[in-house]
């Protein structure tokens, strides 16, 4: 079992974007405007951000677009001082509550998709953790340096083997 109990999964709110920034600025060549979080925070009826938080620090963040029949992750990162210690596991943990609470009894046709580097192995093998799967490429998708995305998504969120995953995971995150 791993010891997650200092870290805190919270809704990102308004206060939160000074220190989201710090984290998209050290994970993104081309991060995101201050003026694009409060958007998607104040406007974006169909927009849910999560901040992943030790103590008072955010040391990762995580979005989603509720589209008709799917969850789409919009933004996902974790600091790269706080990688690789359960962060990014337990945002994902969130976004699928997200997920299951935004679909409500369509379960049967909410997916999650995203789409992420084709050089970024280690966020393609946490998503494939997560029972996602790759499903296409965007051609020359990223704007800072035309890099190809990979396009993936997960089964249903009633999809028996993909909600006996998640159960395992959040077993295995548990504080």
């Amino acid at each position: 079992m791993v010891d997650v109990s200092e870290l805190r999964i919270d809704d990102m709110v308004i206060a939160d974007i000074d220190a989201v920034l710090e984290v998209e600025r050290a994970s993104f060549v081309a991060p995101w405007p201050a003026n694009a979080f409060k958007h998607e925070l104040t406007q974006n009826r169909n927009a849910r951000y999560v901040v992943a938080r030790r103590e008072a620090r955010v040391v990762g963040y995580a979005g989603l677009w509720n589209a008709v029949g799917e969850a789409h992750v919009t933004t996902f990162a974790v600091r790269p001082d706080a990688r690789r210690s359960h962060v990014g596991e337990r945002l994902l943990l969130r976004l699928f509550a997200v997920a299951r609470e935004l679909a409500g009894d369509a379960l049967g046709q909410m997916a999650l998709t995203l789409e992420v580097r084709a050089s970024n192995l280690a966020a393609q093998k946490l998503y494939e953790k997560f029972g996602f799967r790759r499903a296409g490429v965007r051609r020359r998708y990223y704007s800072d340096n035309s890099e190809d995305a990979i396009i993936m998504w997960t089964e249903t969120l009633d999809d028996p083997k993909l909600r006996e995953r998640l159960t395992r995971l959040a077993a295995e995150n548990a504080e």
